[in-house]
């Protein structure tokens, strides 16, 4: 078995948390010729091995490596069964790994909105409240298209590209997950509801607004959650109320107070639309209406939601 000459912590979103051992590569000349693991990490999506003898492995070279985790007492082995560029990024950087129970086949992560049950590697550390950091080299996280942190990656905000005015990903990647989950404190408590669907957008236009009239402006976001917010999106979870009384930073901009207009002059770069939950539509009607000429097309032409 191949080994590594430190301890790789990593945290997997979906659908638990574990210690990260160790690391096989059940296939591949070099290890078959007895060269080990010494280090391996995150980068840009995907994973990069360095052996003994100094030669690197990475991105799909890797499929068919195993992955062997502690839970405790329980070892858990999670195999790369396969390895593809993500249809959703224009780069053809990030990949998508179809990650596997090793002992049982069975697929890792759950399925995603648009059908994906594949996951990659993203640098950094998250802390308890769900807000990647930077951490020690070779510190990475496995996240799944299914959770906040994989859908906010694939929505353009991955954490090791740059926004156009040079300032790193990582703010809007952080305030996504805050949006994605609706964690207005951002302390890590989700008010959402699964399969949500909600209009987001950013200053850079990276994701542009649909402006469905079923939906009205919910709030805008930064890394320590919601800059403000006009209305909850999920009644039954949450309310205005409960937010001025949990988040005193949030007091004096709640409700009606709370606009795109003002939230853009206080400095926000990403924000949300969303509406009464019997009017939201999945990913595939929200795509069937964009394809029918009856429809009023909004002014762009991607999908009016995305469900989260």
């Amino acid at each position: 078995m191949a080994s590594i000459s430190q301890n790789i912590r990593q945290i997997v979103e979906v659908p638990m948390r574990l210690l990260i051992l160790a690391i096989m590569l059940l296939a591949g000349a070099a290890l078959a010729q007895g060269r080990q693991v010494t280090a391996i990490e995150a980068h840009e999506g995907a994973f990069r091995v360095t052996l003994a003898d100094g030669s690197i492995r990475e991105r799909e070279a890797l499929t068919g490596m195993v992955l062997v985790y502690a839970a405790g007492e329980q070892r858990i082995r999670v195999r790369v069964a396969g390895i593809r560029p993500d249809p959703t990024d224009p780069t053809g950087r990030r990949l998508l790994h179809d990650f596997r129970d090793d002992a049982t086949g069975e697929p890792f992560c759950q399925v995603a909105p648009d059908g994906t049950r594949e996951g990659f590697p993203i640098a950094g550390r998250t802390d308890p409240a769900g807000m990647l950091l930077a951490a020690e080299p070779g510190a990475f996280e496995i996240v799944c298209t299914a959770g906040a942190q994989g859908k906010c990656a694939r929505f353009g905000y991955a954490p090791w590209l740059a926004q156009p005015d040079g300032r790193p990903m990582t703010e809007l990647y952080n305030a996504c997950i805050r949006m994605v989950r609706a964690d207005y404190c951002g302390l890590g408590e989700a008010t959402t509801r699964n399969g949500m669907n909600i209009d987001l957008y950013d200053i850079h236009e990276t994701q542009i607004p649909a402006l469905s009239p079923e939906q009205s402006f919910e709030a805008a976001w930064g890394p320590e959650g919601a800059i403000c917010v006009a209305h909850v999106r999920v009644k039954e979870n949450t309310s205005l109320e409960r937010l001025a009384a949990t988040c005193p930073r949030l007091v004096g901009k709640l409700g009606p107070i709370c606009t795109e207009t003002s939230a853009r002059a206080a400095g926000a770069r990403l924000f949300n639309r969303s509406g009464p939950l019997k009017e939201r539509w999945t990913y595939r009607e929200a795509t069937r209406r964009l394809e029918n000429p009856a429809y009023p097309r909004p002014r762009n032409t991607k999908p009016p939601l995305h469900e989260v």
